[in-house]
């Protein structure tokens, strides 16, 4: 059955990619593929008769983003346990070569608190005279034109930071040693979602991009409890709203519903009960602090038990329950494996975390050493999610970092993903999700911009003006005072020009003026596409005749094998471009037709699966 429900994925996916017909997948002599039918469940290890070049190649792409050939090869020639191992035991590895984040020093203390709209910086200026560190002009036009292109420029220039935040990041995924270590800051970016879109500034996301890092795979417990005091966290939750007087229950239900138990193991008399041990938790700035005057000091009954609590405790006596390990393992389970559990499995992956006081890195050991893990319904049957589609691209073709073109985000966020901005508190779906047929066309647009880059037609979105002030930007240009330039059209009545002696501040000037000042002090992001040589490749391989090349880059590439027909129309496919089926005849103009090849490759139902 579950061999069946693969397959009827892949024909899912085959559907909306016309380039290749579909056909059930061939073995090959050299691959042991997925274990049998009654691996299904069975949380025993494999042993190193069981391993192999394909099982390593899953186990990358699984635990890390994949990797070229070597990068497999390196694991299959290790035992299963110190292939695990090599991923999971990464703390010893240096990556100290990484570059922090390049801060461009956008933000500044005065901004802080940022009213939380327009509107309120307005009533704020008004109210004290000033707002973010910008005074009211005493005299002259449209005296509060300075606090609201102010209040415009921090929501471009965060917006901008949090683009080259999310570049960054994915950099450091294409070129990290310690692919375990990103891919669980990914999961719990996921798991604990929290977008940039209502925290409004990108210190706090980054700051809790590496506290995800840093308890990547250590205990649960611990990260819950960080995650809590995390002020992107208290921002998005609305945790000054929390307080004494008036609960928030904002927080205490997530906490509940979506970070620790799941629903269905508490009741709302248990959220009020939590939320009353989190009143008074917020932050200043970048630090958490407890304002004690807000705090609720009063015995809270939580889950059967009753004592003065904090949210500490509340996360300890959460976690105290097996449902809470259940809930964490299935979640790790549907991320790392299957979209469609092994109840089994699960139940026994939660009891290693439970048992081991929710220690991450056992439950990770003994799921990727599972024969679980290697079952049909568990291998190359995960749709990968747009961020891990553009890093294990560049990972596979041996880049260390992701190109300016085609835009990372940009790409990203046409698929249904886009770091640090989750869609909601529940994160991203993930699993079938991502396949729509709109997306699986831009999956293959997005191989193509990275194989054939348009550079001459490329506009980078972040030095992009929206359309609504372009035709203030011109009319600036053109000399046109600031009521006449954001007026739409090119004429203004008499009315508007009565109207515009009386404004305090023009709105739309002030948008316009927000993102010329933030693309100023902002960096841009640089814009290289690219650098792959896949002639260097071929010969690197020693790759004489087109049928090898096709195996390589199938190798390569793909999770599975393609169907017979499949791999002979792309060595047909190849031989004709190439006008020859030997390499060395036209390794003058072999570069282009490759690059055509693995771009078929890549719009493959199979090259979209993990």
């Amino acid at each position: 059955m579950a061999a069946l429900r693969n397959a009827g994925l892949r024909a899912v996916l085959a559907l909306s990619v016309s380039c290749l017909l579909w056909g059930a997948p061939a073995s090959a002599a050299e691959r042991l593929g997925p274990g049998p039918e009654g691996w299904a469940g069975d949380l025993s290890p494999i042993s190193a008769d069981q391993w192999s070049y394909d099982r390593a190649y899953h186990l990358l792409e699984r635990a890390g983003f994949g990797g070229t050939p070597a990068d497999v090869a390196r694991l299959a020639a290790m035992t299963p346990e110190e292939a695990v191992s090599a991923l999971v035991d990464y703390e010893g590895i240096d990556d100290s070569t990484l570059p922090a984040f390049d801060d461009s020093g956008a933000f500044t203390a005065d901004m802080e608190p940022f009213p939380a709209s327009r509107a309120d910086a307005v009533r704020m200026a008004r109210a004290d005279g000033e707002a973010m560190g910008v005074k009211v002009k005493p005299g002259g036009d449209r005296p509060l034109q300075p606090v609201v292109n102010r209040f415009f420029y921090w929501l471009r220039a965060n917006r901008l930071e949090s683009v080259r935040a999310g570049q960054w990041w994915a950099d450091r995924m294409v070129a990290t040693p310690r692919p375990l270590e990103e891919k669980m800051a990914l999961f719990w970016h996921g798991h604990f979602a929290t977008s940039s879109d209502k925290v409004r500034d990108y210190r706090k996301m980054l700051q809790q991009r590496d506290l995800f890092a840093r308890y990547a795979t250590g205990n649960f417990r611990d990260l819950a409890v960080a995650v809590a005091k995390n002020p992107a966290m208290l921002v998005y939750l609305d945790a000054a709203q929390n307080v004494k007087a008036l609960p928030n229950e904002n927080f205490g239900r997530e906490v509940l519903e979506l970070f620790t138990m799941g629903i269905g193991n508490y009741s709302e008399t248990d959220i009020r009960e939590a939320s009353r041990a989190f009143t008074g938790w917020t932050n200043d700035s970048m630090t958490f602090v407890v304002d004690e005057a807000n705090h609720d000091e009063g015995e809270k009954t939580f889950l059967g038990k009753t004592g003065n609590f904090d949210g500490a405790d509340i996360i300890d006596i959460a976690l105290e329950k097996k449902s809470s390990a259940r809930f964490i393992a299935g979640k790790l389970y549907r991320f790392f494996v299957s979209d469609e559990p092994n109840e089994a499995a699960i139940d026994g992956l939660a009891a290693v975390l439970y048992d081991n006081g929710y220690e991450i890195e056992p439950l990770l050991r003994t799921m990727f050493l599972s024969k679980d893990f290697y079952a049909p319904k568990s291998y190359a049957s995960k749709v990968k999610g747009p961020v891990e589609l553009v890093v294990s691209s560049c990972r596979k073709l041996g880049l260390d970092h992701v190109p300016g073109i085609p835009d990372f985000n940009e790409t990203t966020y046409a698929l249904g993903q886009e770091l640090f901005y989750p869609p909601n508190v529940a994160g991203w779906a993930g699993g079938r999700s991502w396949v729509t047929p709109a997306t699986l066309v831009d999956r293959g647009n997005f191989a193509r911009s990275l194989l054939f880059p348009d550079i001459g037609a490329f506009k980078a979105p972040d030095r992009e003006l929206p359309s609504i002030y372009r035709e203030v930007a011109d009319k600036i240009a053109e000399g046109y005072d600031i009521t006449s330039a954001t007026v739409e059209g090119k004429t203004m009545s008499m009315a508007n020009e009565m109207a515009a002696a009386d404004e305090d501040y023009n709105t739309r000037y002030g948008g316009y003026h927000g993102y010329v000042v933030a693309f100023e002090r902002v960096k841009p992001i640089p814009r290289v596409p690219a650098e792959i040589d896949f002639t260097a490749m071929i010969d690197a391989a020693g790759l004489k005749t087109t049928e090898a090349v096709v195996d390589h880059f199938l190798t390569r590439l793909l999770s599975v094998p393609l169907a017979p027909g499949q791999r002979q129309a792309m060595v047909d496919f190849l031989t004709h471009e190439l006008g020859t089926e030997t390499v060395a005849e036209a390794t003058s103009y072999l570069e282009e037709p490759v690059r055509a090849l693995v771009h078929l490759i890549m719009s493959t139902p199979e090259f979209q699966l993990s």
